[in-house]
């Protein structure tokens, strides 16, 4: 299929919250679009760097609420796109952890529309290293998994039973509808003494955090008043914070 002339998609990770956290290539596109179409987790601030002209269009999806569904949001970026204009599909983290952006790239180059797709960094990593947890670390963690909570059908996805069995730091995304069920599992599996973080509106001003162990994560959750959008990361590298920030908590300049 021929391209269509001056049409383009370019996918671009918008980072975890924080708008300082794009990637400059990233900015300097967004900066040159003519049509945005972002996310419910990106930071609005980013929409202030478009120019004048372009139409931006909030496409975002929660948990039991879509503005558009997926598929609307493939045929809407084609529809724009053949109007000989640089459509701009804005994701928050990184556009392919979690994000479906390989399946509105593919679709979009089904069409013969060029594309192009900008890394950004993923709240997976991003947010726990801001809070000084590491997801690997030597002596400590030689490997990480990131994961969804939950399968298509609403059940526990299958790798995370798999996770729980390993030494590895296990970091779940969209899955505070399912920690009860994640402790639950962690529970049967003799590890309720495993460290446990969770990060609300992860490097953003409106950021919290939540640190326990699996006994204790569901009160402190209550206490503390967390809810989504939130990543859970656990494993023994959660306790490594406390180190670094006793560190920091009593250096003092020479």
């Amino acid at each position: 299929m021929s391209m269509i002339p001056n049409s383009k998609l370019t996918l671009i990770g918008a980072g975890p919250g924080d708008p300082e956290l794009i990637t400059v290539k990233g900015k300097q596109v967004l900066e040159q679009a003519d049509v945005v179409l972002y996310d419910a987790l990106v930071n609005l601030e980013m929409l202030n760097w478009t120019k004048n002209s372009a139409e931006k269009v909030f496409v975002g999806k929660r948990k039991d609420h879509h503005e558009f569904t997926q598929t609307e949001i493939n045929e809407m970026i084609v529809s724009f796109a053949q109007q000989r204009k640089h459509v701009v599909r804005l994701k928050g983290g990184d556009p392919f952890v979690f994000g479906r952006g390989f399946e509105e790239l593919a679709y979009v180059q089904l069409h013969g529309i060029p594309t192009e797709y900008i890394p950004g960094i993923t709240s997976a990593i991003g947010v726990p290293g801001l809070n000084r947890i590491p997801v690997t670390h030597r002596g400590t963690s030689e490997s990480f998994w990131v994961l969804t909570a939950t399968r298509s059908d609403g059940s526990l996805t299958e790798d995370i039973h798999i996770a729980v069995k390993t030494h590895a730091t296990t970091v779940l995304l969209m899955g505070m509808h399912k920690l009860a069920d994640i402790v639950k599992l962690y529970l049967q599996n003799n590890k309720g003494d495993t460290p446990i973080a969770i990060i609300q509106n992860g490097s953003t001003e409106h950021e919290k955090i939540g640190i326990g162990t699996i006994l204790t994560i569901e009160e402190v959750v209550r206490t503390q008043k967390l809810s989504a959008p939130a990543i859970i990361i656990i494993g023994k590298v959660v306790s490594l914070r406390n180190t670094i920030e006793g560190v920091v908590t009593n250096h003092k300049a020479p």
